[in-house]
């Protein structure tokens, strides 16, 4: 592939064979930026674990102390004495089976959606459409449960859901470039020690293999995992 002379210019500024701690890579990931947007400041995490093994198929939430910029469009699934409470907190819909029957039309405008219990029976026919874009709810990622107004509040100030692919790897975001690199770093650090708390008992030898930081454009940043307190 024919790099660009910007690519170019900040590929020279990133040294592929050293390890930088979060600090260094927070800071550096600015500097290499070359998008004329905002552009999304990922994460990708490379875990000792088989997702194959049920206990291994990491997944789960973080709450990054300054959100990850965007604001995500909730969708909460719920009988009518909970409606309220979901507006309350922010959802931007809430309903049932009005909900239920626009999204089986191919109606698809919302970032996260949130269900009580007692309505997964119902919308289990919508999983097929939901659970490919990994929007179907599930107990694990705190979108399925009786509290859907403290769930969308979480949401809204920054929780994240994660999963492992199958090849071991959590991808993430931890912020916009337009974040200062304490922000990154902080947003970075949360979702680290997280994951570090959901080792699994079985998984054996080296946890953290290799973390990766970039931008929506820029070359990726080695990381060293020894670097963050609490791994």
């Amino acid at each position: 592939m024919k790099l660009t002379k910007k690519r170019k210019a900040v590929a020279g500024k990133v040294n592929a064979d050293k390890l930088y701690t979060l600090t260094e890579a927070a800071g550096l990931v600015k500097q290499v930026n070359i998008a004329k947007f905002d552009a999304s400041v990922d994460l990708h995490i490379s875990l000792g674990v088989d997702p194959k093994k049920a206990d291994q198929a990491i997944r789960g939430t973080a709450a990054l102390p300054h959100g990850t910029g965007k604001t995500k469009r909730v969708l909460v699934l719920t009988t009518p004495d909970k409606e309220e409470d979901a507006k309350k907190a922010g959802a931007d819909f809430v309903g049932l089976d009005d909900l239920v029957a626009k999204i089986e039309g191919g109606w698809m405008e919302f970032d996260v959606v949130i269900a009580s219990p007692n309505v997964m029976a119902k919308i289990a026919k919508i999983g097929k459409v939901l659970g490919p874009r990994n929007l179907m709810p599930n107990p694990k990622s705190g979108t399925v449960t009786p509290e859907v107004g403290k769930a969308v509040e979480e949401v809204k100030k920054g929780k994240i859901a994660f999963k492992v692919d199958k090849f071991g790897i959590v991808h993430s975001s931890v912020g916009r470039i337009s974040f200062s690199p304490d922000q990154i770093n902080e947003n970075a650090q949360a979702l680290l020690q997280t994951l570090s708390k959901m080792k699994p008992a079985t998984a054996k030898g080296i946890y953290f293999k290799s973390i990766s930081m970039a931008s929506t454009m820029s070359p990726g940043i080695n990381v060293d995992y020894k670097s963050v307190a609490g791994l």
